[in-house]
């Protein structure tokens, strides 16, 4: 049957769900449960359209849950980029990457990488108790890291034994973090011994910085007895010399964080490069081979599967093909719309591929493989951050494009959590298909796997039907 949607028609073989079948999340054997169709074509606002009603593809197949019965409710999440704001375990990832780029410096430990390797729907990504653990792990040594460098400057003219006691201080620090108990501030002292430190008697030392700025403000106030100065502060207040300078308190924007400059003789250098795999571009043939090496080998070491699968047709079948159809508006992104790679090149060679699609109103990820030699760059969080960023940028030429889907969020299973850590984030209800932030809908799915979300008890199934009968149906 095909779908007509303007001019171009979406052509598919619907295969309506009559069996229960082996779920790949808690490996019931007959628990999972789903619709699907075979996407032989498919116009980009088809796909945008049926996304938004609780479909998904994976490669031609496009399919979606039969909500109510199956054994692990899947429900569609989106970001929303213009208002995202990164979080601390995202700064902590794009710091590293910078890190490695300018000075080839790799993490040390446990705490080298985040566990969550994809995007994708079954992605094998850690669980929460994991990851808060690798956060107290990678603040402490941030902590003890810094102290250490503050001991070693300040006690470069002091006695040994005076920083003894100083290291017994960091000590009591890690044993403060490691009982969780939360930590703002450190403040490490020590008591002056006698004939050592300052006298206490007399007034503390100016910094000889502060001693010019005074002698500045008083020749200033001398020429000027009215006192009439730009940047004095208002009467009964000291006058201050200069104005008031801006806050530097504001947080850095993702772009910021990403794209922070270089030294020149920086250790490694990042490229990413976005190529159209369906209809595949030249650059994508060019690079096919090593693409798919690079997947065989994620596969093998992450998913554990045998050396001599994926095969290359199977690769191609599941993250090459699309049925979405390239579309070039002319008010659209200079990408246009449909299917591509988002390659990462790490000094000539690909170590990372994000499988995306660019439609109408979003950025939809499908998939992110990645060489596992360099885990410890927690690859999957970069890229996630590193699209929701391309989402903003193409935003700017294609007002309308402005969500980024991350695919399923199931509640059900911890391994699936960690999308919703991208806020502020939203969950389209399975019963009114309208979208409710997911702080909203996390205390419900807390007490059921399936939930309306949706509150409004007026709300029906109407914006279901005008969207499949506002497209013609050809037997």
């Amino acid at each position: 049957m095909a779908f007509w949607a303007g001019g171009s028609p979406s052509v598919v073989d619907y295969f309506p769900s009559e069996d229960f079948y082996r779920c790949g999340y808690c490996k019931n054997e007959s628990g999972s449960r789903s619709n699907g169709m075979w996407a032989h074509s498919m116009t980009v606002q088809d796909y945008q359209d049926l996304i938004d009603r609780g479909w998904r593809r994976s490669g031609k197949y496009v399919y979606k849950p039969v909500m109510n019965q199956t054994c692990c409710p899947q429900y569609t999440i989106r970001c929303r980029p213009l208002q995202f704001q990164p979080s601390k375990s995202h700064k902590k990832v794009l710091k590293k990457m910078l890190k490695f780029l300018a000075k080839g410096e790799v993490p040390k430990g446990s705490c080298e990488d985040e566990p969550m390797d994809s995007t994708m729907d079954d992605a094998v990504a850690g669980d929460f108790a994991l990851i808060n653990k690798l956060d107290i792990q990678c603040d402490l040594k941030t902590l003890s890291d810094d102290i250490k460098e503050s001991l070693e400057s300040e006690g470069k003219n002091s006695k040994k034994e005076e920083p003894q006691e100083l290291l017994q201080s960091q000590d009591f620090v890690g044993e403060k973090l490691g009982s969780g108990e939360p930590s703002h501030s450190v403040k490490v002292h020590t008591v002056p011994k006698p004939g050592k430190g300052a006298d206490l008697s007399k007034p503390p030392c100016r910094k000889a910085k502060e001693i010019r700025k005074e002698r500045k403000r008083l020749k200033l106030m001398q020429q000027n007895p009215a006192g009439e100065l730009e940047g004095f502060q208002a009467q009964g207040h000291p006058p201050s010399l200069f104005p008031p300078k801006a806050k530097s308190n504001q947080p850095k924007s993702l772009e910021d964080l990403i794209f922070e400059s270089l030294p020149e003789n920086a250790s490694h250098k990042l490229e990413v490069r976005v190529v159209r795999s369906s209809p595949p571009s030249s650059q994508f043939k060019a690079t096919l081979l090593e693409s798919y090496q690079v997947y065989k080998r994620y596969q093998m070491v992450i998913h554990k599967n045998p050396p001599d699968t994926p095969t290359e047709s199977q690769f191609t079948r599941f993250l090459c093909s699309s049925p979405l159809e390239a579309e070039t508006p002319p008010n659209g992104p200079d990408c246009g719309y449909g299917s591509f790679h988002q390659q990462y090149w790490l000094d000539g060679k690909i170590i990372a591929v994000g499988v995306i699609d660019i439609l109408p109103n979003c950025v939809s990820s499908v998939y992110l493989y990645y060489d596992p030699d360099y885990s410890f760059l927690s690859l999957g969080v970069y890229s996630a951050l590193r699209e929701i960023a391309f989402t903003r940028q193409l935003h700017e030429k294609t007002s309308q494009l402005s969500y980024y889907y991350m695919g399923f969020y199931i509640h059900s299973c911890p391994k699936m959590k960690y999308k919703g850590q991208y806020r502020p984030s939203d969950l389209l209800c399975p019963e009114t298909y309208v979208w409710v932030p997911i702080e909203q809908c996390l205390p419900s799915l807390e007490n059921s796997k399936y939930c309306r979300f949706n509150q409004d008890p007026e709300a029906g199934m109407f914006g279901a039907e005008l969207s499949w009968k506002s497209l013609a149906l050809f037997l």
